[in-house]
């Protein structure tokens, strides 16, 4: 039979239980309402952000469209696979390389993102193109920068500037263009882009059996049927095996099988030419006899070739001053430490280049600071001067590094480039040009 005392001990008991119950049931209801709490304050950000950075992208699209055409001549163009493209003219290309244009399209950054379509359409109205070349870094989704990882409203804000600009472009992906947390992949941009809504724009997919996005071929051809030069565009991918962002820097190189569709391609283009210019007249057989043999053609990517960094070093190891192998063209690497960002591993693009004797000139971007152009065993391997104001930390109000590269092909397919800064007066924009420092660059 249960004592009295055994009575008050189990009550005591059930009393302290009932206790630890209700102490338990109110922490449970506390953290279910910071939950709540928490839910509903990411939720509002969310559509707040949302909401802002629409506002924001029309903004952008408003501004885009209050532009007017660039009088440009346009090129007779026409495609005759996946990714190739003929164009037809006697009078050569004038060409004009855009590069790393970093448009966020986010709440955190409209007023740098206007500043960079202002630049963007200044150049390309002054210069009037047959085409543009860009090599890569439209976009900017970074969201600690930007403000969004929506990397479709960036492209469709310079898509539409150059369909009011009523200029022809070609684009190279950079790595920032589809980053691993964006909403759109390569293939996807490609398909939006390669549609009635943008026929300004070149970009194709290109071959289906090769690593990349946009690997294309561009065949300048003149009345004869004769090719007298031969751009190439490639997607030189993102980041290497081992990259940590703002840490460690690895970079993508050219994939052996875009290498190998690269030598395919230049032999078959050599080929067709030897073939065309053997059913000429003897006079004009004679006259072609230099494009019988070799097809001149030039290279746009993005992150540059691992021999920018030999051309470089060797040009440091010699005191800055021309070698064997090594000449001089103009510009600065004004990276910190004398950086190149090429690829972080090895790849024999560039050996293949000088044996089969077709390329004569690359033209990359990716390294803002970096200008620099020279001359690496008769190959001219050319920095584009670029746009970025949004990407490198204070450089919206630095100027030095900012512009554009013509490059004039003649009729015959010779070539010539040149840099020009956006901070001069040919440059004209409906909106106030800003104000910038204009650096000195590097340490040299």
């Amino acid at each position: 039979m249960e004592t009295t005392q055994e009575k008050v001990v189990g009550s005591a008991e059930e009393e302290k239980a009932r206790k630890k119950s209700v102490k338990k049931a109110k922490r449970r209801k506390r953290a279910k309402r910071f939950f709540i709490g928490f839910v509903a304050i990411v939720l509002a950000v969310i559509i707040l952000t949302a909401v802002t950075n629409t506002i924001i992208y029309k903004s952008l699209l408003n501004k885009v469209h209050s532009f007017s055409a660039a009088d440009s001549a346009g090129i007779d163009f026409e495609y005759y696979d996946n990714g190739k493209a003929n164009i037809y003219t006697d009078n050569g290309l004038k060409l004009l390389q855009i590069t790393d244009v970093h448009i966020g399209a986010g709440w955190m950054c409209p007023n740098k993102d206007t500043m960079a379509l202002n630049a963007v359409a200044a150049m390309v109205t002054a210069e009037k193109p047959d085409l543009v070349m860009v090599t890569g870094d439209v976009g900017y989704p970074v969201p600690f920068q930007a403000g969004t990882i929506n990397n479709k409203t960036s492209i469709t804000v310079f898509a539409e500037l150059m369909e009011t600009l009523q200029v022809y472009w070609v684009y190279c992906f950079g790595n920032h263009d589809t980053e691993s947390y964006s909403f759109y992949s390569r293939e996807k941009i490609v398909e939006y882009l390669d549609s009635e809504k943008y026929p300004h724009c070149l970009l194709q997919n290109g071959p289906v059996d090769i690593d990349g996005s946009g690997n294309q071929i561009f065949n300048i051809i003149n009345s004869d049927g004769v090719i007298t030069r031969t751009l190439f565009t490639f997607d030189s991918h993102a980041y290497a095996k081992g990259h940590i962002p703002a840490i460690r820097l690895r970079y993508d190189n050219l994939h052996q099988n875009q290498i190998d569709w690269y030598e395919k391609s230049v032999k078959e283009i050599e080929e067709k030419n030897k073939d065309t210019i053997s059913s000429l007249s003897k006079d004009k057989q004679k006259e072609y006899k230099a494009l019988a043999n070799h097809v001149p053609s030039s290279i746009f990517l993005h992150i540059p070739l691992t021999a920018y960094r030999d051309a470089w070093d060797e040009y440091l190891d010699n005191g800055m001053k021309d070698t064997e192998n090594v000449r001089y063209n103009y510009g600065i690497v004004g990276e910190p430490n004398d950086l190149i960002c090429c690829g972080a591993n090895e790849d024999n693009m560039f050996e293949t280049m000088l044996r089969l004797g077709s390329t004569d000139s690359v033209f990359c971007g990716h390294d803002h600071l970096n200008n620099i152009s020279f001359n690496y065993k008769g190959i001219n391997l050319t920095y584009g001067k670029s746009i970025d104001y949004l990407a490198y930390y204070g450089i919206y109000k630095l100027g030095s590094q900012r512009g554009c590269t013509v490059i004039n092909i003649d009729g015959d397919g010779n070539i010539d480039f040149h840099p020009e800064s956006y901070y001069q007066d040919k440059y004209v924009s409906p909106y106030e040009k800003e104000e910038v420092t204009m650096q000195q660059l590097g340490n040299h």
